[in-house]
C-alpha cells in the first residue's frame, strides 16, 4: 500500500502457516498472524511475539520481500530525483548555504519514519546535538563485522538467540555516526528500532508512543548496558579517559556512574515536614530529568498572543516544582516520631545540577476517563536560564556555573498522547534546524521560541557571556 509514493509506514497482516518457526508438535499446523514491515521487509509474528526468520515451504515470505523491495527501489529512485530538484531550487534547504559570506555544507541527516516512530526520531535528533553525549558514543569502539556466510547481511534477532546478542549501545552508536556526516539526506534507524523492540517490550508495535517515556527508557537501558562494559572495553576505563565527564560526577543511578549520569545526572533534596510535631525528614534523590507541572492558572491559555491573563513562563513551572506545598489526604507522610501518617509539607531543592538539564513539561494528564493534553504555550529562554535560585546552597556556586543555554526542543503536535506527531528543534554549530523525520530544514530563533515545548534540553554554559538571564 502506497501513500504519496511511500510504503514505509504501512504493513500487511496475513495468516501464514510457517515452518520451523517456534515449531513444536502441537504448533506445526497452527496459523500464525504476522505482519510485513514494508520499510525493512522483515516479518513479525504476533502469536509468538518474535521476528520470523524462516519461510513457508513455497517461499512466500521471500517472494513478498522481493516484491516490496522492487517497489520500494522504484519509489525511492523517483522520490530521490524529485527531492533533488526541490533542493536545487530552494535556497533554504540547499546543500550549499552561504553563511557569513562563506559557503558551508548542510550536512544534517533526517531519520526515516518506520511507522509512527516520530517519537523516537525526535529524541535521537535531540541527543545527537548534545555534543559531549554524542561524541562519547561516536568514539566507542565498533563491534567487529561478522565473518563467514553472515558477513554483510542484516541479522534478524530472535528470542531463541537471547538478549546477549543485541546491543543497544552499538546500535545507538551507529545511528549517531550516521547523523551529521552529510552522505545522505535521511537514515533508516531500523536496526536500532528492532533492538528497542527486543529489550523494551512497551515499545513493540507501530502505535504512537510518548517521547518522554521513550527517552527515559533509552537512557536507563544505555546506563545499565554501559555499566557492564562494552565490546571488551571496560566502561570505567572509557569514562576515565574523558576527565571532563568523570571529575565532578557524583551522581550514581542504579549502580556505578556512566556517561548517562555524568551528563544528565543531578541530585534533588526532598524535605518533608510533619505539620503535627514539626519533625523534618530529608532525602536525596538522583534524577536524569525534571518533570514540571504547568500551573493550573495557566492551563486555559491556548496561544502565545492571547491577551487575557499573564503568560506562563518556564520560571513559573520551575517555581511550582520547588515551592513549598502541603500534601493532600492521599499523600499523608509516615512520621517516625508520631508513629503514624500525618499531614505534612514537601519542598524540593536542587543539591547538584547536571551538565545537561532536561526539563519535561507535563502536558498530558488524566481526567475521569481520558488523558488530555495541556496546550498552553510556555515561554522559555534560548540563553541564560539561571538555576541558581533553585539550588540548596547557591553561595557555593560560581557566577557562571548555574547558567544554561538551550540545545534542543521536542515538540508534540496534536491533541492526545496516543496520536499527533513529534518533531524537534536543535542547535548545531550556531544554527537552528527543524527535524521532522526525514525532512531537515534550517530555521531561525524566532520560530524556535514560539514552539509549544514538551521536552527542553539545556546545556551548562562553559564560557562567560553577556546574555540576558531568565
Amino acid at each position: 500500500r502506497y501513500v504519496n509514493g511511500h510504503a514505509k509506514k504501512h504493513y500487511e497482516d496475513a495468516q501464514i502457516p510457517l515452518t520451523n518457526h517456534k515449531k513444536t508438535e502441537k504448533q506445526e499446523k497452527v496459523q500464525h498472524t504476522v505482519c510485513m514491515d514494508c520499510s525493512s521487509y522483515s516479518t513479525y509474528c504476533y502469536r509468538c511475539d518474535d521476528f520470523v526468520v524462516n519461510d513457508t515451504k513455497l517461499g512466500l515470505v521471500q517472494k513478498v520481500r522481493e516484491h516490496l523491495q522492487n517497489l520500494e527501489n522504484s519509489a525511492f529512485t523517483s522520490d530521490r530525483h524529485r527531492k533533488r530538484k526541490l533542493l536545487e531550487n530552494s535556497s533554504l534547504n540547499s546543500k550549499l548555504l552561504k553563511v557569513n559570506g562563506s559557503t558551508n555544507a548542510l550536512c544534517a541527516t533526517g531519520l526515516r519514519n518506520l511507522g509512527n516512530t516520530c517519537f523516537m526520531n525526535a529524541i535521537l535528533q535531540s541527543l545527537s546535538n548534545i555534543q559531549q553525549f554524542c561524541c562519547y558514543f561516536k568514539e566507542l569502539p565498533a563491534v567487529e563485522l561478522r565473518n563467514g556466510k553472515t558477513a554483510g547481511r542484516r541479522t534478524y534477532h530472535t528470542r531463541s538467540q537471547g538478549d546477549n546478542n543485541v546491543s543497544l549501545v552499538e546500535e545507538f552508536r551507529k545511528t549517531l555516526c550516521a547523523l551529521w556526516q552529510g552522505s545522505q539526506t535521511a537514515f533508516s534507524p531500523e536496526s536500532l528500532f528492532y533492538v528497542v523492540w527486543k529489550i523494551m517490550p512497551n515499545f513493540r508495535g507501530y502505535q504512537q508512543q510518548d517521547a518522554h517515556e521513550f527517552m527515559r527508557y533509552l537512557l536507563d537501558h544505555l546506563h545499565l548496558e554501559l555499566q557492564g562494559g562494552f565490546n571488551g572495553v571496560s566502561r570505567s576505563v572509557i569514562l576515565q579517559e574523558n576527565s571532563s565527564l568523570s571529575a565532578s560526577n557524583k551522581c550514581c543511578i542504579n549502580g556505578a556512574s556512566t556517561v548517562v549520569t555524568a551528563i544528565f545526572g543531578g541530585i534533588l533534596q526532598n524535605e518533608v515536614n510533619c505539620l503535627i510535631c514539626g519533625t523534618e525528614s530529608r532525602k536525596f534523590d538522583p534524577f536524569l530529568d525534571l518533570s514540571l507541572d504547568i500551573p493550573s492558572q495557566f492551563r486555559n491559555k491556548r496561544t502565545k498572543n492571547q491577551e487575557n491573563g499573564p503568560m506562563c513562563t518556564l520560571r513559573d513551572c520551575l517555581r511550582s516544582f520547588t515551592d513549598l506545598e502541603e500534601l493532600d489526604e492521599t499523600e499523608l507522610y509516615m512520621c517516625h516520631k508520631c508513629k503514624k501518617k500525618q499531614k505534612s509539607t514537601k519542598k524540593f531543592w536542587i543539591q547538584k545540577l547536571p551538565k545537561v538539564l532536561c526539563l519535561h513539561l507535563k502536558r498530558f494528564h488524566w481526567t475521569a476517563y481520558l488523558r488530555n493534553k495541556v496546550d498552553t504555550y510556555v515561554e522559555f529562554p534560548l540563553r541564560g536560564l539561571d538555576m541558581k535560585c533553585y539550588l540548596l546552597e547557591p553561595e557555593n556556586s560560581g557566577p557562571e556555573s548555574c547558567l544554561y543555554d538551550l540545545a534542543a526542543v521536542v515538540v508534540h503536535h496534536g491533541s492526545g498522547v496516543g496520536s499527533g506527531h513529534y518533531t524537534a528543534y536543535a542547535a548545531h554549530e550556531g544554527r537552528w534546524f527543524h527535524f521532522n523525520d526525514s525532512t531537515v530544514t534550517l530555521t531561525d530563533e524566532e520560530t524556535v521560541v514560539k514552539a509549544k515545548a514538551y521536552i527542553l534540553f539545556y546545556v551548562e554554559r562553559q564560557a562567560k557571556s553577556g546574555s540576558d538571564k531568565l
